[in-house]
């Protein structure tokens, strides 16, 4: 265990992310400008792609956090078997889901049934295959469908709040596993589907379109829903950094982009990989 994953299991992950999640939805004028003139300076942030152009049109640092893109800017893969990115970001991991597991980082991998937190359903993965795509904070921050499909469950599921870059994902066991998400589930042509929603360090939240924001609690919250979806439809959205990650079944016979591989940098919308059924 390296030095920044030994301070991650010391500090006081919920108590540091429920102070972040309050100040970041301050709309108090001294709050917010401080946290959203600080974080735009700090990492660059360009708003010439997004709708609100100024760093003063946002009501609070979670607003800015989540700001919307302008029409247009990320068109979205218009071919019937393509697999659209869910997210902008870096690709960490893609492949196949080998014998239940899925790859977290050289030497690590972890089980797709723990991810789910549901070892039924994922018994319908083995020998699948999935994506896995690191927000960093600079990045737009919200979810998009990457197939279509109709939402059928979501599953939060508390944990951890470990950091999901690459330098922690090298150095924690399960880590995806272990972090708070949300498990959404689809039913879609080619089976079922999972899009995972994971939490980190400092996240304040995360939200789905068919539950609005996610209250934490120390249980498991599942819902059912029957909420028809199309490619490019926004899904959810993270308070600050985190990752998203597509699983799909054997059936979807999928093939990855070969350039996709871990490092490179993607956009919500193209395409990253294809069904063949």
């Amino acid at each position: 265990m390296n030095l920044f994953t030994l301070a991650q299991n010391l500090a006081p992950q919920q108590t540091l992310s429920e102070v972040a999640g309050y100040l970041a939805k301050s709309q108090n004028p001294y709050i917010k400008k401080a946290f959203v003139h600080t974080f735009a300076k700090a990492y660059g942030i360009d708003l010439a792609e997004y709708q609100r152009g100024s760093l003063d049109d946002y009501d609070s640092f979670n607003d800015f956090f989540t700001r919307e893109l302008k029409d247009g800017s990320r068109p979205i893969d218009e071919t019937v078997d393509g697999i659209a990115c869910p997210a902008d970001g870096k690709i960490s991991q893609i492949g196949a889901i080998t014998q239940g597991q899925l790859l977290q980082a050289k030497g690590r991998d972890y089980d797709v049934g723990q991810l789910l937190a549901d070892y039924e359903l994922g018994k319908a993965f083995v020998d699948g295959s999935f994506a896995t795509i690191y927000l960093a904070p600079t990045n737009y921050h919200r979810v998009h469908m990457p197939f279509d499909g109709v939402l059928t469950a979501t599953r939060y599921v508390p944990g951890t709040l470990f950091s999901v870059n690459n330098t922690t994902a090298c150095h924690v066991p399960d880590l995806f596993a272990r972090n708070e998400r949300l498990v959404c589930e689809f039913d879609t042509v080619f089976g079922k589907a999972c899009v995972i929603l994971v939490g980190a360090m400092i996240v304040a939240g995360i939200e789905c379109v068919a539950t609005g924001a996610i209250k934490r609690t120390p249980y498991i919250q599942h819902r059912t829903h029957e909420l028809a979806l199309k490619k490019g439809d926004e899904l959810g959205r993270f308070y600050l950094g985190s990752t998203a990650i597509i699983v799909l079944p054997k059936s979807a016979n999928t093939a990855w982009n070969d350039d996709f591989v871990h490092g490179k940098v993607v956009k919500m919308g193209e395409r990253i990989g294809r069904i063949n059924q």
